[in-house]
This record gives structure tokens, C-alpha cells and sequence, in this order.
């Protein structure tokens, strides 16, 4: 049989222009030993999930749109994830990734099976979560929709590199409550001692539930060992419990198969942390149960969840939802709100109030010219390496203020006074997309522009022309 070749063949894309081409990759050996013991008797329905095309998904933002609007404007043929009311299944050939709606926000493009965690967690308006491990951002989006705006997201990445990507789907996805860190966990453990209500750990990990989706996932399989993984994440999750407050809740997710990354890891927790309980996840289609037998035969493993390729729409992931029973100390040193430019601050009433129909309600700060709205009760951050905090509404340069991406796309279009409406199926909406100045009249100055109702960014009109403000690290190619 083809699997004893140690080979299986997927679709990747082979060149710069996407055009689609078959490769086979080969499975390291090592690796099919180890699953074929684990799985015995199912060992055959996992091999032959890797000949099978993996599944594709979006999840909808609804920090700008629900999800019954959505699947009324939807471009794309969907079907609904079991495990999560916003997302969804598409159809590879549909490419939402260079579709306008995309830009503006109105969706993630996410491997179904990782959309789990964050709505196993089951974030709330108002609460204080940290999401540990977050770069590109994809669960870190899914929080900040639970949160609807209300309450304190962490987002940290301990990657420079990364962090990035992060700070982009935050503009991207208009989320005005986070403040976005690249930190290592016990440096913020200093600083936010029992503060969330909820913490996110997607853990770095060895990968192995992404080798269907994802190439290099069997190319750095060998780098990423199991035990070096093993250590990372007993590390995290040492400093997760110093942030987390009496009764708060804690996600451990992983996209590997290994057993000494997912059930060990969390039997291992629960043996240094024993304030912790395993809290039951519903079940739902696709979803199967912890593997206690692995793991020291503990059985309140069986409350976790695994996705197998050969039983779900999507890739392997395990999850651990667990609960801290013990009393935490608290936060007691909160932030020290500064004395702010009143001139700045000025600039910045007379823009609103020129552009917009309502001003954004926070506490406003200043960080050297850039002027922010940032979330209320955070702690002295003092001495951490902040990228970004709260709301960026723009920058005062040679005595004027410059609104920022991240304004326009946090602020829905009826909120702006001046604004260019595309149509998604207009030319008019890709060259703006790719940095066009567009020749259309309208009042001068500032203009919200955007797509069937959803904002994209910038422009500035004068004279017939409207002047393209969208970000040149965000303009599409071609």
C-alpha cells in the first residue's frame, strides 16, 4: 500500500504566481512508528487522512460584522464549523484572501480545528485576558471578539519577527483594546501577578498536527524535538499560573499528536499545580476525548479534547480548559496614567471633530507623537517591552495630526463624515486596494474609504482626485 512508502501527496503552492502543483513529502519514520503504536487499530484511517485534501476555514470578525450578516453578503460557498458559532468552511478555490471583504477586516482565514481553543475559553465583555503566545494574531482576533471592545486583552509574542504580524491584524481586525507585548512570560508574571480572568496558552510545540496542511511542518519536525518542546512549554505555563486570578481559567492548546506535549504536559501541571481542576469541554461533532492511558492513566485527562485528521473537518490540536481554585495576589500597582500635551491633544479634537460624526470615548495617552485611547486598569507596565497600546488614533507631525490605519479600521463608516463607499465588484475598490489615486469628486479632505459599507482606510480628496492613504506595506500586488 501506497503509506508503507513512508510518502503522502498534497497540494502546495509551487511557484510565485499560486499556481497549484502535486509534491510528495515524506513522513519521518520515526514519527509513523510512534503513531502507528499509539493508534493500533486506527493507525490505517490516520495514514489515509494524509492522502486526503485538508479542510479550509474563515472565522467572521464581529467586531465589525455578525455572523447572519455575513452569510448574507458572503462571496464565498460556506459551511459552518461544528465547534464554533462564527466560523466557517470554504472551497479552495474561492481564494477569500484577495477578496475585498478580506481587507476589510470582515474575516480570518483560519485552519478550522485551531478556531477550538479561543471559543473553548469562552471570553466574555469585560474580562482581563492574556493571550501568551499569540503571533499572527488569529486567536488573539477571536478573543477580542468576545470581548466586544469591553474589558483588557494582553497579546504577547516572544518573537520580534512575529510581533509584527501581530500588531497588523490588530489594526486590521479593529480591535481597540489590546495592548500588544513582546515579552518572555516571567517578565510579565512581574508585572501582572493575578490579574486575568482568563489566559490563552497556544503553546509552541513540535507540530505534528500540521504536516497535512503545511509542508514545512515535516521539514523542521526533527528541529523541534519533543522534550525541547516539553520544557517551553512547563516554562509558560509556570509563569501563566502567576498570572492568573482565583477562579480564573486557563486554555492549554497544542497542533501536535504527541502524547508528552499534550496529556503529559497537562499531568504534569496538574501535579505542581494541584489548585487546578480540569473543567469538562462539551463535545461536540469532531471533537474526541483526552487519552488518560497516556499520561499516567490520570482520568480527568478524558475532559480534554483531540482532533484527528481522520475523525474531524480539520487538522490535530489538543485542548486543556483548567480551572485555579487556590487564592492569587493580586495586581495592586496600576498604571500611571502621564500628564498629556494639551497642544497635541488639541490637534486631535479639532481633526475629530472635523471627520467625525461621534469622538471615541477612553483615557486618551500620549507616547511620543503618537496620541492612543487605552483600556482602563491596566497595571505599571514600566520596564516591559510595550509595541502597542490600546487604540492608535494617529500621530502629530510638524504640527498637525495624521490619523492612523488603525483609526479607520476600528470605527464603523456612519462614524466618519466624509466617506467613498466601493463596490466590492468594482475596479474602482482593487486599484485603491493597490495604492491608486482615484479620480472621483467630493468634499475636501479626509475620507473614509471602504467597501460595501466596511471601511478600508484613508484617502485624502482635493481637487477631483482622492489621494490614496492605504498603508504601502498593505496595498495588494498585481
Amino acid at each position: 500500500m501506497w503509506y508503507n512508502t513512508l510518502t503522502y501527496r498534497t497540494k502546495f503552492i509551487v511557484n510565485t504566481k499560486d499556481e497549484i502543483g502535486e509534491i510528495y513529502m515524506r513522513l519521518p519514520e520515526k514519527f509513523l512508528n510512534r503513531m502507528k503504536e499509539l493508534l493500533q487499530d486506527k493507525y490505517e484511517d490516520f495514514l489515509k487522512s494524509y492522502d486526503e485534501q485538508r479542510y479550509y476555514g474563515l472565522r467572521v470578525n464581529t467586531l465589525k460584522i455578525s455572523v447572519e450578516a455575513f452569510k448574507k453578503i458572503s462571496p464565498f460557498k460556506i459551511e459552518a464549523v461544528p465547534w464554533t458559532k462564527d466560523g466557517f468552511y470554504y472551497e479552495e478555490k474561492d481564494m477569500p484572501g484577495k477578496h475585498p471583504y478580506y481587507h476589510a477586516g470582515l474575516y480570518y482565514i483560519q485552519e478550522p480545528s485551531a478556531m477550538a481553543p479561543a471559543a473553548v475559553l469562552g471570553v466574555r465583555p469585560g474580562e482581563k485576558v492574556l493571550d501568551l503566545c499569540a503571533a499572527p494574531g488569529g486567536k488573539t482576533v477571536q478573543v477580542a471578539a468576545g470581548l466586544n471592545g469591553q474589558g483588557v486583552l494582553v497579546t504577547n509574542d516572544i518573537h520580534p519577527g512575529r510581533v509584527k504580524a501581530l500588531v497588523k491584524n490588530i489594526e486590521l481586525y479593529g480591535i481597540r483594546n489590546a495592548v500588544v507585548t513582546n515579552e518572555k512570560p516571567q517578565h510579565l508574571a512581574d508585572k501582572f501577578t493575578g490579574y486575568f480572568d482568563k489566559i490563552l496558552v497556544d503553546a509552541p510545540c513540535s507540530g505534528e498536527g500540521m504536516m497535512r496542511k503545511d509542508e514545512n511542518a515535516v521539514k523542521s519536525w526533527g528541529k523541534f524535538d519533543v522534550q525541547t518542546c516539553c520544557a517551553m512549554q512547563r516554562d509558560i505555563l509556570f509563569y501563566a499560573d502567576k498570572m492568573l486570578k482565583t477562579e480564573g481559567i486557563l486554555c492549554y492548546s497544542t497542533c501536535t499528536f504527541a502524547p508528552e506535549e499534550n496529556e503529559g504536559t497537562i499531568e504534569w501541571f496538574l501535579g505542581e499545580f494541584p489548585n487546578y481542576a480540569v473543567l469538562d469541554i462539551q463535545k461536540v461533532e469532531g471533537m474526541d476525548k483526552g487519552q488518560p492511558q497516556w499520561a499516567n492513566a490520570r482520568e480527568d485527562l478524558n475532559k480534554c479534547v483531540r482532533f484527528w485528521p481522520h475523525k474531524a473537518k480539520g487538522e490535530g490540536h489538543f485542548i486543556a480548559l483548567l480551572q485555579k481554585k487556590e487564592t492569587a495576589k493580586t495586581v495592586s500597582n496600576l498604571y500611571n496614567i502621564q500628564a498629556v500635551d494639551k497642544k497635541a491633544i488639541a490637534l486631535w479634537e479639532v481633526f475629530a471633530g472635523e471627520n467625525l460624526t461621534k469622538m471615541p470615548e477612553g483615557i486618551v495617552q500620549i507616547y511620543g507623537s503618537n496620541i492612543h485611547l487605552i483600556p482602563e486598569h491596566l497595571p505599571d507596565m514600566t520596564g516591559l517591552n510595550v509595541v502597542r497600546t490600546g487604540l492608535q488614533l494617529g500621530s502629530v507631525e510638524k504640527k498637525r495630526f495624521e490619523p492612523s490605519q488603525a483609526l479607520v479600521m476600528a470605527l464603523p463608516m456612519e462614524q466618519f463624515k466624509n466617506t467613498l463607499d466601493l463596490d466590492g465588484q468594482s475596479e474602482e475598490v482593487n486599484r485603491y486596494l493597490k495604492g491608486e489615486t482615484l479620480m472621483v469628486e467630493g468634499p475636501k479632505g479626509w475620507t473614509a474609504v471602504g467597501v460595501d459599507g466596511y471601511t478600508l482606510g484613508w484617502g485624502k480628496q482635493h481637487n477631483g482626485m482622492l489621494k490614496n492613504g492605504y498603508p504601502k506595506a498593505w496595498r495588494k500586488m498585481g
